[in-house]
């Protein structure tokens, strides 16, 4: 039985992943390739591959919204900042925290953006 042999790219579409999480799975022995050329390049059978059978390892990612105002005066502000960012990721089907600040700066160090 011939089988079709397929390169990196054509296996990651298929897949619905990047070519970066096949390399990934491979070197977390999760998913071999089928062979390699004489050039090193990774080819895979797609018989073998079933997309239902890796979406499941990678972790869904979350989305960070970031609402903030510079002063106390804007406190209603913020909480509809808030309000919609949430209805806009909730719209979008993502995982979201919604991160808020109250200040006059930009803070790296804020405990909500750690």
């Amino acid at each position: 039985m011939h089988r079709k042999l397929v390169g990196i790219r054509e296996a990651a579409e298929f897949l619905g992943v990047t070519p970066s999480t096949l390399r990934r799975w491979e070197h977390e022995g999760t998913l071999l390739p089928d062979e390699r050329t004489a050039g090193g390049y990774r080819r895979y059978d797609l018989a073998r591959l079933r997309p239902d059978q890796f979406h499941r390892l990678t972790p869904p990612r979350k989305t960070v919204a970031y609402a903030r105002v510079s002063s106390h005066d804007q406190k209603d502000d913020l909480e509809r900042q808030k309000q919609v960012l949430e209805i806009y990721c909730a719209r979008q089907g993502w995982t979201f925290e919604v991160v808020a600040d109250l200040g006059s700066g930009m803070n790296y160090h804020n405990k909500g953006l750690k």
